[in-house]
C-alpha cells in the first residue's frame, strides 16, 4: 500500500482532554490535505469544525472513554452531536453490563444509539483490553444484532490498544457489512498495514501524518 491508500483508511484523531482549537484546526487541515476517512474529535468541537470545514467527514465520541454512563445520557450526547453536524458516532459500550453478563442491555443500548443515528455511521467501541475471548465473541453478535456499522477495538485510553489478533477474530466472526475500526497505540506504517491486512477498514490514530509523511511534520 502506498501512503495515500493507507491514509484513506485513517480517522485522523485528537481526543486529548486539553485539545485546543488551533490543534483541532491543524488536524482538520491535515485530514483534508492527505485524504483521511474522517477526523475524530471531542464533541465540544463538532459544531465549530462543521462550520469551518463543511465538506470534511466528522466523527465524535459518546460515553467516552469509560462507557458506564446510562443509556439515556448516551442518547442525549448522540442526538446533540448529530444536531451539531457529526457524520459518525464512536460510542463506548457499558463494560459493567458486559462483566455482569447482561447482554440484552448491551445490545439494547447499541440498538438505541443506532436508531438515533439513522443513516449516519455508528461505531461501537468494545475496549478489548478489558475483555475475555468469550466476551469478544458475544460482543460481535451484539454489534451485528443491533445493526451497528463498525466494531471498534479501543478508546486509546485503556490499558492496551489495537491488537492484530482481535481484528482477525472480529473479521472471522462478522459479516462484511459490519466493518472494523482498529484504534489505540497505532504509531507506525508497519502496524497500520498489518491491521488493514488483518481485516480493519478504519484506523483510529493521531500519528498518521508523522508515520506516513514524516517530511511534512
Amino acid at each position: 500500500m502506498d501512503a495515500a491508500e493507507i491514509f484513506s483508511h485513517i480517522d485522523h484523531t485528537l481526543l486529548k482532554p486539553y485539545s485546543t482549537w488551533p490543534q483541532i484546526e491543524k488536524l482538520c487541515r491535515e485530514a483534508e490535505r492527505f485524504g483521511a476517512a474522517a477526523v475524530c474529535i471531542p464533541p465540544c468541537y463538532v459544531r465549530r469544525v462543521r462550520d469551518a470545514f463543511p465538506d470534511l467527514p466528522v466523527s465524535t465520541v459518546v460515553g467516552f472513554p469509560l462507557g458506564y454512563a446510562v443509556r439515556e445520557a448516551k442518547l442525549a450526547e448522540t442526538r446533540q452531536a448529530l444536531a451539531d453536524g457529526a457524520d459518525e458516532i464512536d460510542m463506548v459500550i457499558n463494560i459493567c453490563d458486559v462483566k455482569n453478563g447482561d447482554w440484552f442491555k448491551v445490545q439494547d443500548e447499541i440498538d438505541a444509539l443506532k436508531r438515533a443515528c439513522g443513516d449516519r455511521i455508528l461505531k461501537v467501541i468494545v475496549e478489548t483490553c478489558y475483555l475475555t475471548q468469550e466476551e469478544k465473541i458475544v460482543l460481535c453478535r451484539c454489534v451485528e444484532g443491533a445493526g451497528a456499522d463498525f466494531i471498534k477495538t479501543s478508546t486509546g485510553f485503556g490499558t492496551a490498544g489495537a491488537d492484530i489478533a482481535d481484528v482477525a477474530l472480529f473479521r472471522s466472526l462478522l459479516p462484511a457489512n459490519v466493518r472494523i475500526k482498529a484504534a489505540g497505540g497505532i504509531r507506525d506504517r508497519q502496524t497500520m498495514e498489518a491491521l488493514l491486512k488483518a481485516g480493519a477498514d478504519r484506523l483510529g490514530c493521531s500519528a498518521g501524518v508523522s508515520a506516513l509523511y514524516p517530511d511534512e511534520v
